[in-house]
């Protein structure tokens, strides 16, 4: 096998996983060095990602051992991954927008046991609101972009889970 460094950069389920871990760690560089606090449904579209990217670099590793018809599978499983992330991304974009109502979790901590413990968790966490816009571009918030984004990664990964045409002699 040929295992230079560059056949990754050719593969389209490899570069699948990269977008998905760089957007996640976008994400995460808004938490730590931008200082905004992750709602629940912020959380949700993380775990998109996550399992976006674990189950590219399975797919990769499906296509470095020959498996080609289970990498189009992979990707059409990537699809609907990402297709569920723009729902829960849209759902996001309605809460902030209030078209609707949001989670319970996302308006208040659970209230389970004594005060002191309560309060001592409530200072240690940074209160995100799922209803609140935390940060926004051109008028479009993170939520928003996460829409557009999931949605372009799931026809990528739809595009690239077609059945090839076989060539004709």
């Amino acid at each position: 096998m040929n295992w230079n460094r560059m056949s990754a950069l050719r593969s389209p389920v490899f570069l699948i996983g990269l977008a998905a871990l760089t957007i996640l760690g976008s994400a995460f560089a808004f938490e730590h060095w931008g200082g905004l606090a992750p709602c629940e449904l912020c959380w949700w579209q993380r775990y998109v990602y996550m399992l976006a990217a674990a189950l590219a670099f399975l797919g990769y590793s499906l296509e470095r051992i020959g498996a080609r018809s289970m990498v189009r599978w992979m990707m059409g499983v990537l699809a609907a991954v990402f297709f569920s992330g723009a729902g829960i991304a849209f759902y996001h974009v309605g809460v902030e927008q209030r078209w609707w109502r949001g989670l319970d979790a996302c308006a208040a901590n659970d209230l389970v046991g004594d005060v002191e413990m309560m309060l001592n968790k409530l200072m240690a966490t940074p209160i995100a609101r799922c209803d609140e816009v935390a940060w926004s571009l051109f008028g479009v918030s993170m939520a928003g972009y996460n829409v557009l984004l999931s949605l372009g990664l799931a026809a990528i990964c739809g595009y690239f889970a077609r059945p090839r045409k076989k060539a004709s002699p």
